[in-house]
């Protein structure tokens, strides 16, 4: 195990060197939050694969295929089919923005105040998103060093909070860049093949596994309809996906460079599957579907190999968990501080940008490992956060892109109405239902049309810089560089 851990010890020890470069560049908001919105096709597409393909594509993906087979490929599959309708339908759109966060064009679309209680609703999915994915560290340091969980959390949480502290970014681009090859490495090219080797090809599979492991939708009609609700659409709202898109240097890079990242997420579904219909001949009588991956990997792989894939279960669970993290950082900052800040002292004085991101990632850095080491289940806490997600601002997001008599009123009332049935509704049948999500969604979208058409349309002026903003005719402020004495 030496040659696996060193193995480990060198790309954890490489991530921190990232986020030390990392700062070097990111001396505006602009390159702080987005990478100075100049990502080229290959890192775009590179860093957006990584973000999406977490812990729960990669530890949950293998599980799935281990309890249904090949239909446990629809979680992840779902993901990419989201990503490719963001990339094709709305992303060029999106990059032309020139914003920082969801809630902010919110603000432009309907005229402002939507972006408070937006924020709160986006915040409280990025701190959940960030809080799982940081959970999922204590799985894999286990299986490494057998280490206490929450040390375990505490270990891997500490390294994404220094290096996205640190770089912000540019330090989470290229840290997901190296993710991305260690993943397609470790998962695709290495534990794939080898995985089916070891079962016996699919001839042997499927001598020794059930013909429901190998239909393509065993895994059950209404799962799959959950997931393109939850998964699908949750790809074309949520903040952390939207702050990657932000970073696109044009709208080709924003729509090529997703659309071959949505692709790799198709074939990640269906390796992780495959993997895990292995493990399924090799390994039947696991307690848990989830340790499938890290049985595997332990009890099949040779020496150095087994730490190049654990690498890559490694790299998967930090580019989420960083990801989410900058997202909620952001949107707490951007959107939630500021605009108190604004209240309570109009007019105050002006503030190092650059600094005040910062902090607040070293803030709900150190929020999100308290809450993930008081936190048990984590699969409740992500149904939680996409239920609000979908729930609460699908409607007035899409509506505001696609629907020119949308008014604030709706929107403010979609937000309302939704989050509050999703709640409400998840405390009557369970969190893990599928009802809160389907009646929070179309309770949203009757608060949306009906206040709309109650209500006088949005100012004509305030869709006029809409236009132009879609149109990429005003750009983005500038933002002012660290002062030379910082």
């Amino acid at each position: 195990m030496a040659v696996d851990y060193t193995v480990i010890v060198v790309y954890l020890a490489g991530m921190l060197a990232m986020g030390w470069w990392g700062m070097r560049r990111a001396k505006s908001k602009s390159e702080f939050l987005v990478a100075g919105r100049r990502l080229g096709p290959v890192m775009y597409s590179g860093t957006m694969a990584a973000i999406v393909l977490g812990g729960a594509s990669t530890i949950g993906g293998v599980g799935l295929g281990y309890k249904y087979g090949l239909s446990g490929a629809w979680m992840v599959f779902t993901i990419g089919l989201g990503l490719l309708a963001l990339s094709v339908f709305f992303s060029a759109r999106i990059a032309r923005l020139k914003v920082y966060t969801v809630s902010e064009m919110l603000d432009l679309r309907y005229g402002g105040r939507a972006g408070v209680i937006s924020g709160v609703v986006m915040w409280a999915y990025t701190l959940m998103l960030a809080v799982t994915s940081t959970i999922a560290y204590a799985t894999i340091f286990d299986v490494l060093f057998d280490m206490n969980r929450t040390l375990a959390i505490v270990l891997g949480g500490s390294i994404v909070v220094a290096y996205s502290t640190l770089g912000g970014m540019w330090s989470i681009t290229l840290t997901d860049m190296v993710q991305f090859v260690v993943k397609t490495i470790g998962v695709l090219l290495l534990l794939l093949p080898i995985a089916v080797v070891k079962a016996g090809g699919f001839s042997g599979m499927k001598a020794k596994l059930p013909t429901s492991y190998f239909d393509p939708l065993g895994i059950g009609g209404e799962t799959i309809f959950t997931y393109v609700l939850i998964y699908t659409f949750g790809m074309l709202i949520g903040q952390d996906i939207w702050q990657r898109v932000f970073t696109a240097r044009d709208d080709r890079t924003a729509r090529w460079g997703g659309t071959a990242s949505g692709t790799y997420c198709l074939v990640y579904a269906v390796a992780g599957s495959v993997i895990g219909t292995a493990a399924k001949v090799l390994y039947p009588g696991l307690a848990s579907p989830d340790d499938a991956f890290a049985t595997i990997v332990k009890d099949e792989l040779p020496i150095g190999v087994r730490g190049l894939v654990l690498a890559a279960a490694l790299a998967a669970v930090m580019s989420t968990s960083s990801g989410a993290l900058i997202a909620c950082a952001t949107v707490a900052n951007n959107d939630i501080w500021s605009r108190l800040r604004g209240i309570v002292r109009p007019g105050g004085e002006e503030h190092d940008e650059v600094r005040g991101n910062r902090v607040f990632i070293l803030i709900m850095g150190v929020g999100v490992i308290g809450t993930a080491i008081a936190l048990n289940n984590v699969v409740e806490a992500l149904t939680v956060a996409y239920n609000l997600l979908v729930g609460g601002l699908l409607v007035p997001i899409l509506g505001g892109l696609l629907w020119k008599r949308g008014t604030v009123q709706g929107a403010l009332a979609a937000v309302i109405v939704g989050g509050l049935a999703v709640i409400g509704l998840m405390a009557g049948y369970g969190i893990l239902a599928n009802e809160p999500v389907y009646y929070g969604l179309l309770a949203s979208l009757a608060a949306y049309l009906v206040v709309s058409l109650a209500t006088r349309p949005t100012d004509e002026r305030v869709l006029a810089v809409w236009r132009d903003r879609l149109a990429g005719k005003s750009p983005e402020l500038p933002s002012e560089p660290v002062p030379a004495h910082q």
